[in-house]
């Protein structure tokens, strides 16, 4: 099955994107089908080829979901955005603890 991915390539700390049509059973940094764009999130600057990713998504490819938010926010797709972070942090507070009575110890006389 073939899947549209970002790949990441760039130095570290300056991270860029591409987007590719790759077999889902390969790793990112492998060779893919077709390059089909680059996001910079750190410039905000992105392109898409939309002709190739309406076919690529006509032949039956399997955007992920940052992918394909970012396809509607080109106006590409016209779906409803997926939820992308699964995460759930829970924290658990301590309750506070009732103060005890202060209990006066006397010192013992020096001998």
């Amino acid at each position: 099955m073939v899947v549209l991915r970002l790949q990441k390539i760039g130095k570290k700390g300056q991270a860029q994107f591409r987007l590719l049509a790759q077999d889902k059973r390969k790793d990112p940094q492998d060779k893919s089908l077709e390059i089909l764009g680059f996001l910079n999130p750190h410039t905000k600057e992105s392109k898409f080829k939309e002709e190739r990713v309406k076919y690529w998504l006509a032949q039956g490819a399997q955007p992920t979901a940052t992918v394909h938010n970012l396809l509607i926010d080109k106006n590409i797709l016209s779906t409803a955005k997926v939820k992308t972070a699964k995460l759930k942090k829970t924290v658990e507070v301590a309750a506070p603890v009732a103060a005890a009575p202060a209990e006066v110890v006397e010192s013992a006389p020096a001998a």
